[in-house]
């Protein structure tokens, strides 16, 4: 029986193998998963305790129409309830827990601004339309801010919108074109981002746990500690790989394919180099090492072309650096802040910006427990800043040099609360830089990502979300599961494709909504 060799554990490997068994009619023994790290589920991590703090480096949100994770999870089973799927357990939870954000926005003042209007002038329309029909191959290596003025950048819109999905000014323009198209439909509701769905718990728990548990019950191997360093390609035209090279256990190992063998590789890695800092102490920005997915990927590029370019995405870290941070704490006091501050309850509020701060702060207060063996006498909330190497309002220095007390105080001082000593005093906060976390943004050109099913491959594939799609957009959980339904269906050459990405733009009802929605006031 033909083998199937998965490079990483993130979501788009862990989806492969699951579209390989219920797609493809592979046997889960016939699947091996290589994993550099200890444990699974690449960037969807969530660990720790309520002694020693909870961290996640981020939480990714969805929405009603990422068509591929839907039909994905709707096969495995919850694992707080097997009798429902994990899907139907995600929207179970958006059903009693929508968002409803009334406080989007807060200003230098610690008030929040009525963020229903995206304050745009004429002139911010028609940029924004122009941008929206400016044809893709016309974007190549522009920044968004080659396509707009800079009070544009000064808008609600833009405080909304980059907080949101995590958009730098530099970014590409094609992402950012993308962007505006693929969520076209959640304009109307872009202040109170009730079109958002969240899962039960963090996603490691509510997503990977379960989706490993049903593959390795499957007969799937994930071999962890194990980095792929070089995959051996046969000499001519067609792209096929003879054998893999691995590092494990201080040793080399070389396994040759036989006929029929496929491999899917996870090219980059958005939280490579990831750093941990603490309570007391400001995490280290790691530039110099290379994790196994790009040394891989600039290994393979150089062996011939049409494999992408990976120094575009991890040579510029300046462009793609940002600081993340996990708030631990048995007080029930900020929760109760918070809810009175922002008029929603613990996981109903949605994300909220002080939009004027200097890092860009940005915090979202979870609903309870988000971790499924957090006690119920503990809270967990989670924060992030865009520019984290630029002073504090409060805290006179870059919030990278910030330990995670300090990172804290800076929020509060924001909110002007009064019980500020207590809660510092109470909270254990574990700060994290990522030095490429939005490397998926930058500035790029056709083919500086690899097709998923490069042409001439006869047995690989790139996957996640470095890999190429057209329409869809990078940075969310729905890229890498399309990415790897793609690679399956291309390399078996299966009859059933991923479903049409959602084409809101093409809605004339949702094009009236969006456009009644940029003449706000």
């Amino acid at each position: 029986m033909a083998k199937a060799y998965l490079v990483g554990s993130g979501i788009a490997s862990l989806s492969a193998a699951a579209f390989l068994i219920r797609e493809g009619g592979f046997s889960g023994q016939d699947i091996v998963i290589l994993e550099e790290q200890d444990r699974e589920g690449g960037s969807l991590d969530a660990a720790g305790s309520p002694e020693t703090g909870y961290t996640m480096r981020g939480g990714r949100m969805f929405e009603l129409h990422f068509a591929c994770t839907y039909d994905l999870l709707s096969t495995i089973p919850s694992l707080d309830d097997p009798g429902i799927s994990v899907t139907e357990d995600t929207f179970s939870f958006h059903e009693d827990f929508a968002w409803n954000d009334h406080a989007r926005l807060v200003d230098a003042e610690g008030t929040v601004i009525d963020a229903h209007s995206m304050t745009f002038s004429e002139r911010d329309r028609v940029e924004l339309v122009a941008c929206l029909a400016t044809p893709e191959k016309l974007l190549d290596s522009k920044r968004i801010e080659d396509l707009f003025h800079e009070d544009f950048f000064r808008t609600n819109f833009w405080a909304m919108w980059c907080t949101t999905f995590a958009f730098e000014p530099w970014h590409s323009a094609i992402e950012f074109r993308r962007y505006l198209n693929r969520f076209v439909h959640l304009f109307k509701t872009f202040d109170t981002m009730s079109g958002i769905y969240r899962t039960r718990f963090n996603q490691y728990d509510s997503i990977v746990r379960p989706l490993v548990s049903w593959l390795t019950g499957q007969g799937v191997t994930v071999q962890l500690g194990t980095r792929v360093t070089d995959l051996r390609l046969a000499p001519g035209n067609a792209l096929t790989v003879e054998a893999i090279t691995c590092e494990r256990g201080g040793k080399t190992e070389t396994t040759a394919l036989g006929e029929g063998d496929l491999v899917m590789v996870t090219n980059g890695s958005m939280t490579a180099n990831s750093t941990l800092g603490s309570t007391d102490s400001a995490p280290a920005l790691d530039t110099a090492s290379s994790s196994g997915s790009w040394a891989l990927w600039h290994a393979l590029a150089a062996k011939r072309p049409g494999l992408g370019d990976p120094k575009v995405f991890d040579s510029s870290a300046k462009e793609s650096t940002w600081e993340s941070f996990t708030v631990t704490t048995r007080n029930p006091v900020f929760f109760k802040l918070m809810e009175s501050f922002s008029g929603s309850e613990a996981g109903k509020g949605g994300l909220i910006t002080f939009k004027d701060s200097n890092w860009l702060l940005t915090i979202v207060l979870n609903h309870q427990p988000h971790f499924r063996d957090q006690p119920q006498d503990t809270f967990v909330w989670w924060g992030y800043a865009l520019f984290p190497d630029k002073e504090g309002d409060f805290i006179k220095k870059p919030m990278a040099q910030c330990t995670g007390r300090e990172i804290l105080d800076e929020v509060l001082q924001h909110l002007r609360f009064e019980e500020r000593r207590q809660i510092l005093d109470g909270s254990i906060v574990l700060p994290s830089m990522m030095p490429y976390i939005t490397s998926q943004f930058l500035v790029r050109k056709a083919g500086d990502r690899p097709q998923v099913v490069p042409k001439g491959s006869t047995n690989l594939a790139f996957i996640g979300q470095y890999a190429e799609l057209p329409d869809d957009v990078v940075f969310t959980v729905e890229y890498s599961v399309r990415t790897a339904w793609t690679a399956v269906a291309g390399l078996l050459h299966l009859d059933r494709q991923p479903p049409p990405v959602y084409k809101g733009q093409h809605d004339p009802k949702i094009l009236v909504e969006a456009l009644q929605t940029l003449h706000r006031r």
